[in-house]
C-alpha cells in the first residue's frame, strides 16, 4: 500500500504545507493531490510543489471536466509532466450541477457520457498517433455548430504526451464506479468504507468486464482519501471528522442530487442521510455534525492513537486499494503514517 497527501482546499489565501510535503517526499510518499472547487485551481499549487520535491507524483485530485475543454485539460497536463520529470497524474471528475452552472455556466449534462468522450479526447492527445477528431454529443472537434467558420481542422499536439500517463476518476456512484473501472486507470474515492467493500467492488468488477483484456485490480489504482486525526482523545478525534461528513451528506447538493447523500443511504444509513441533510439545509448545522454517528465516522476515517490506527489499517489493508490519501494531514501524520505503512 502506499500513501498519498490531499493538499486540499485554498482559503482566502492560497497556503502550501511545503515543509509537510517535502517531509512527505522525503519519507517516500508516492504522491501530493491537489483540489479545486471555486477558489484556487488544481494545477498552479502542483507546479509549485513539482519545484521544491525531487519523487513524489504530482496529482489533480480533482481538475473539474465542466472548467476546461478536454484538449486544454491535456495541454495543461502534458506540460506539467514534462516540467517534473514524468511526474503528473491526472485525477477528473464531473464536480456537481451547482458548481458546473453555478460557477462555471455550463449545463451539468449526463456525467457518464460527458466524462466518458472527455477522456477519450485526452488519450488521443496523448497517444499522438494522428490529428485529433472526436464527434460527440458534448464534444466536437474540429467543431461543426451552425456558427463554426469551417476553418477548423484536426490538429496533433505540439507538446509530446506520455502514452501511458495515468487518468484517475473522482466516482462514488455505482454506474460513475462502473464507468471508471472501464475506461480509467484508476479512482479517486471519497468516503471509501472498507468495510463496505463488496458494494464498491461490485461496480468496478461490471467495469473492468466492459473493458474486456482481463483488466483488474493489478492495473487498476484504488486511492481513497481517508482522513486521518491522530490523538489519544479518540471521541475528540472524532469530532474533527464530522464537520465535513456533515457538510457533505447534509449539505453537499439539493435534495436528490447529493451523490454524497446517496453514498450513506448505501452504507445502511438512510436514517441519518435523511436527519442531516434536514438540519444542514435547514441552517442547523451544530445539530447536524452533532448527529453524525461515530459508526460512521469509524467506518471512512482513521481516528484516535497510533496504535488504534495500526489495528484499523488492517481493514484497508485487507482490501486491493492501492493508496490511501491522507486529508487533513499534519507533519505528524505524516511521519506516523509512513512508520506504519511505508
Amino acid at each position: 500500500m502506499k500513501l498519498g497527501i490531499l493538499a486540499g482546499y485554498s482559503g482566502a489565501q492560497v497556503a502550501l504545507d511545503l515543509e509537510m510535503i517535502q517531509e512527505a517526499d522525503r519519507l517516500g510518499y508516492h504522491a501530493v493531490w491537489s483540489s479545486e472547487a471555486y477558489g484556487s485551481d488544481a494545477v498552479v499549487p502542483l507546479a509549485w510543489i513539482g519545484a521544491v520535491t525531487k519523487n513524489v507524483r504530482l496529482g489533480t485530485a480533482i481538475m473539474q471536466i465542466p472548467a476546461r475543454t478536454p484538449s486544454n485539460t491535456a495541454m495543461t497536463i502534458i506540460t506539467l509532466d514534462h516540467l517534473s520529470g514524468g511526474r503528473a497524474m491526472l485525477g477528473l471528475g464531473v464536480s456537481g450541477p451547482q458548481v458546473a452552472e453555478g460557477w462555471h455556466g455550463v449545463a451539468f449534462g449526463k456525467p457518464l457520457g460527458k466524462t466518458r468522450e472527455y477522456v477519450s479526447i485526452i488519450r488521443q492527445i496523448l497517444a499522438r498517433e494522428a490529428p485529433l477528431q472526436h464527434e460527440g454529443r458534448y464534444y466536437q472537434i474540429p467543431y461543426k455548430g451552425e456558427d463554426a467558420t469551417g476553418l477548423g481542422k484536426p490538429l496533433k499536439s505540439i507538446i509530446h504526451g506520455r502514452k501511458d500517463l495515468p487518468i484517475y476518476i473522482a466516482a462514488i456512484g455505482p454506474k460513475n464506479v462502473a464507468l471508471t473501472g472501464e475506461i480509467a486507470d484508476g479512482i479517486l474515492p471519497i468516503f471509501f468504507s472498507p468495510e463496505r467493500f463488496s458494494i464498491f467492488d461490485a461496480a468496478v468488477q461490471e467495469g473492468f468486464a466492459k473493458a474486456g483484456g482481463g483488466k483488474g485490480y493489478d492495473s487498476f489504482q484504488v486511492c481513497p482519501s481517508v482522513q486521518v486525526v491522530l490523538g489519544d482523545d479518540v471521541d475528540a478525534c472524532r469530532d474533527r471528522v464530522k464537520p465535513s461528513l456533515a457538510l457533505y451528506i447534509g449539505g453537499m447538493g439539493a435534495k436528490g442530487r447529493n451523490f454524497y447523500n446517496d453514498l450513506a443511504r448505501r452504507y445502511g444509513y438512510e436514517e441519518v442521510a435523511d436527519t442531516l441533510q434536514e438540519l444542514y439545509l435547514s441552517g442547523r448545522r451544530d445539530e447536524a455534525i452533532a448527529a453524525v454517528p461515530d459508526a460512521l465516522v469509524d467506518e471512512v476515517a482513521l481516528c484516535g492513537p497510533k496504535e488504534r490506527i495500526a489495528e484499523r489499517l488492517s481493514l484497508w489493508k485487507a482490501t486491493p486499494i492501492s493508496a490511501i490519501n491522507i486529508s487533513g494531514a499534519t507533519i505528524e501524520t505524516v511521519r506516523t503514517m509512513a512508520e506504519l505503512v511505508l
